[in-house]
């Protein structure tokens, strides 16, 4: 069904909660992975200083690195690039330069005020996407709904 699942990732908790449920799609999907780090050029402003910018490519790197080696483990082809622009832009453009088939992403963004001035980046990838979005709720991997067992039958508690 799906040949190339892209995932954005930021190094947030969130990210990686919609990147791990990327892998595991892909990884059932026999697909190909493309993981992408946007470099937000309103952030990188002339005031800013070359070294900060250069951090931040380079932080941009490591999260697409991480999310990179735990595909891998998972047995997964993975495709890695960081781009500069407007994140959502961005994002949607390299939704057509990987040819992907599904976006996963997660929901994490502004609140209150800010959000509805500026709207969030999921929102923004969101309504113009010419391919479905998959938006994760942010929540962590580390939760564990308490009644599963009850309804599972497991033993681990």
């Amino acid at each position: 069904m799906y040949e190339r699942i892209l995932t954005p990732v930021d190094g947030s908790q969130p990210s990686d909660v919609a990147a791990d449920h990327a892998i595991a799609l892909t990884r059932d999907a026999d697909a190909t992975l493309p993981v992408v780090s946007v470099v937000d050029v309103k952030a990188l402003s002339a005031a800013r200083l070359d070294t900060e910018a250069l951090r931040d490519g380079y932080e941009a790197e490591r999260h697409v690195a991480a999310v990179a080696e735990r595909a891998h483990g998972s047995g997964v082809d993975v495709e890695t690039g960081v781009v500069r622009g407007t994140p959502y832009r961005s994002i949607l453009d390299h939704v057509d330069t990987v040819d992907a088939d599904l976006v996963v992403m997660d929901s994490r963004g502004r609140r209150g005020l800010e959000r509805s001035l500026l709207g969030s980046t999921t929102e923004r990838v969101l309504r113009p996407c010419p391919i479905p979005v998959l938006v994760g709720r942010g929540e962590s991997r580390d939760y564990q709904d308490p009644d599963a067992n009850a309804r599972t039958g497991s033993l681990d508690a």
